[in-house]
């Protein structure tokens, strides 16, 4: 078979620009994994692990129902016209602002809903600007997810996974566990409901006797949103599974022989550390009651699941959780008592959450005191709690103390 010469010179042609095209692409994805490379940012961390001050406290700010939407464009709910000229989301960011930099707290949680999905159009987005204020204060800081997070572009386990990767966030999509095979290790433990289950550890004051142990217990569950059961309509609550993984761990911590060399007087301390539990949607005994000891304002219907799979009763078998802190309900801000253990709620913190017109938002704020020894801090003596309400003077009220150490 014979070709012209044209012929071949048109099939050169069409392979040198096949060539160039291929070879454009390849200089294309070069560049984009290069500058791709260059834009990776590594997590920001806090100082780890947390530990008391030097002073023997470490203060909490217990932050309950942002409900952020889209910012300067989402309007608040239940205020009075008299109150602000403008009302939006950017109120929930200067009342975070206000109280980071009064308290000056050592951590913050986030007790759920702290995005209203369905107000919310980009999921990430909004969650960058309700944690702003955090992020920049570079302060330590963890979150649950409440019933209304869910609702925009993100699904649960979305969303906790990207609140695990944010700057200086301690929050967990799963827990983990020592490897068993080997200590050092930690697995995951995916096989358990919800997401944010998880444990952080609070070791003693620097250069004290517990300086190198953990002295308090912060515990995160998630409570999930919402279920159908026997066709009927519910409120999520916290599976066996869960409660299964906090025994285990409360027992591990307790169980755990600390090396350090006690005195006499720092023995006591040594033998259970307190915990506290962080979760987003308040157990039926609540509702049920009796209530003991109310300190605050218990305004609203206390809206849970009906079902009850024992939380009360783990907590109170487990006996080293003195309190709960809970959201939900916006406009009941009580602690109260039930079988030993306080629940308290935050009250409603985000202007785009429901409330009542005229009653301040609010914010809670928990310190755990270390005793002190004759030289040195010794571990947890005392737990205390006080609100803060966003009425211009961020008045303090209902101080009380949840737990002292006999």
């Amino acid at each position: 078979m014979e070709f012209s010469a044209s012929w071949i010179h048109s099939l050169l042609y069409s392979f040198l620009i096949i060539a160039s095209i291929h070879l454009l692409h390849i200089l294309i994805i070069s560049q984009k994994l290069t500058l791709n490379h260059q834009n990776v940012r590594v997590k920001k961390l806090p100082p780890l692990p947390l530990r008391f001050n030097s002073d023997g406290t470490f203060k909490i700010l217990q932050v309950a129902d942002m409900h952020f939407g889209n910012g300067m464009v989402t309007r608040c709910r239940d205020v009075l016209e008299s109150e602000f000229e403008y009302c939006s989301d950017l109120n929930t960011t200067r009342f975070l602002e206000k109280m980071i930099k009064l308290e000056k707290p050592d951590f913050v949680a986030f007790t759920g809903d702290n995005i209203f999905g369905t107000s919310a159009t980009d999921a990430a987005e909004s969650l960058f600007r309700a944690f702003g204020p955090v992020l920049k204060s570079g302060l330590p800081w963890a979150a649950v997810l409440g019933n209304h997070d869910q609702e925009s572009t993100m699904n649960r386990e979305e969303l906790m996974s990207f609140i695990s990767l944010m700057d200086y966030s301690l929050s967990q999509t799963f827990p983990t566990v020592k490897d068993t095979s080997d200590p050092a290790k930690q697995n995951l433990v995916p096989k358990i409901d919800g997401f944010g289950n998880y444990n952080l550890r609070v070791w003693g004051a620097p250069g004290s006797h517990f300086a190198n142990s953990t002295v308090l217990n912060l515990y995160f569950l998630d409570s999930g949103d919402r279920a159908v059961v026997d066709g009927l309509r519910t409120y999520g609550w916290i599976k066996e599974s869960q409660l299964s993984w906090l025994r285990g761990i409360s027992k591990e911590i307790q169980e755990q022989k600390q090396d350090i060399k006690e005195s006499a007087e720092a023995f006591n301390f040594s033998t259970v550390s307190p915990a506290l539990t962080f979760f987003h949607i308040p157990i039926p005994e609540i509702k049920q009651g009796p209530v003991k000891d109310v300190v605050g304002q218990y305004r609203e219907y206390v809206a849970c699941s009906f079902v009850n799979s024992g939380v009360l009763k783990t907590l109170v078998s487990m006996g080293d959780v003195k309190a709960v802190f809970l959201g939900h309900d916006h406009t009941n801000d009580f602690c109260g008592n039930l079988e030993g253990v306080w629940f308290c709620y935050g009250g409603g913190f985000g202007y785009h959450g429901y409330g009542i017109a005229g009653w301040p938002r609010r914010a809670r704020v928990i310190l755990a005191e270390l005793g002190k020894g004759q030289k040195s801090w010794n571990g947890v003596e005392k737990i205390k709690t006080w609100k803060r309400l966003d009425d211009g003077m961020l008045s303090k009220i209902d101080e009380q103390i949840l737990w002292e150490r006999r």
